[in-house]
């Protein structure tokens, strides 16, 4: 195929240092994805390489550019999620992606979604009051839920966040773990305050804890209660038994939100068919007003060698059956 070549001109210069990268990095990462050459100067931009991929790259540059003219400013690493997106999917529509924002607190500004699976999620949330997430680990579920629970609080929607997980890791009991009961749960539930401490400075977490805003709970703490005005997250969904996950589904209360996240290759119940996760997906897919979102390798957005782990250990699941 003849190469083509394509110049266009960015009409907003003050894109261009987040576009293109320190050193021009992004440029370079544009080039390898996509298999073109890139020049610049200045505003301009030459591309040349086969038809397909330069109008690919156009097409990419062109959206960035009307991101910025929406409003809608992006971050040196928001530039590397696009750039993959275009890459998986060239019709991607990345302003539809971007302006689906989540406001948390002034330490984090806004936090976009890295991609349609989290757009999907985002929106099903604001839509629907019980919604089910499933996929491998490092595809955002619990950090853009525990986001759209700050974003409600804050917004005075809900009155408080409750998060919970079951105390289930790896075979391990609490009883053999030292320490009281609050220093035996508190290492199953890090991976929330985690969350929460990214998106807020350490000190306001503590205060909302401390005001009962935000309750970080184990799952067998969960039965009796009623919630109401709340932002519900079940974390690690996939080690909650079918009677566990029945008894934290029936505590949604009136003005109450309901956020399932988990990974069904990641079970450390004792039998795999014991998971609520599993059961439940079967028992409400077909209930309205419940949503279920499922994530995969590709919506991964950790580092990249974190997909090529969960892909090298799905093949070697598939062999062995």
């Amino acid at each position: 195929m003849k190469p083509d070549t394509k110049n266009i001109v960015l009409e907003n210069t003050t894109l261009i240092p987040e576009l293109f990268g320190s050193q021009d990095l992004n440029l370079k990462l544009i080039e390898k994805k996509f298999n073109v050459r890139i020049t610049t100067r200045e505003n301009h931009i030459k591309i040349k390489g086969d038809p397909e991929d330069v109008e690919t790259v156009e097409n990419f540059f062109m959206q960035m550019e009307k991101l910025h003219e929406a409003n809608l400013p992006v971050e040196n690493g928001d530039v590397k999620f696009a750039i993959r997106l275009i890459s998986e999917d060239s019709q991607a529509d990345l302003k539809a992606i971007f302006s689906e924002r989540i406001a948390v607190s002034p330490k984090k500004g806004y936090i976009t979604p890295k991609g349609p699976s989290q757009h999907q999620f985002i929106q099903s949330i604001r839509q629907v009051d019980i919604v089910l997430s499933i996929g491998p680990a490092g595809t955002g579920k619990t950090y853009l839920a525990v986001a759209m629970a700050l974003e409600g609080l804050l917004q005075k929607k809900f009155k408080k966040i409750v998060l919970v997980r079951p105390a289930v890791e790896a075979g391990e009991k609490l009883g053999y773990l030292p320490g009281d009961i609050a220093e035996k749960i508190n290492p199953y539930l890090m991976p929330l305050y985690d969350a929460l401490s990214d998106m807020m400075e350490t000190s306001d977490v503590r205060h909302l804890m401390d005001e009962g805003s935000i309750e970080i709970v184990p799952l067998a703490y969960m039965r009796g209660r009623t919630l109401s005005d709340a932002f519900i997250i079940l974390d690690e969904a996939q080690n909650a038994t079918r009677e566990q996950m029945k008894m934290f589904l029936t505590r949604l209360g009136f003005r109450s939100k309901m956020v399932v996240t988990g990974d069904i290759t990641q079970i450390d119940l004792p039998k795999h068919s014991d998971s609520g996760l599993i059961h439940v997906q079967k028992l409400l897919h077909k209930v309205q007003d419940i949503k279920f979102i499922y994530f995969s390798i590709k919506d991964v957005v950790r580092h990249e060698l974190v997909k090529k782990i969960i892909k090298a250990y799905d093949q070697d699941n598939s062999s062995q059956e």
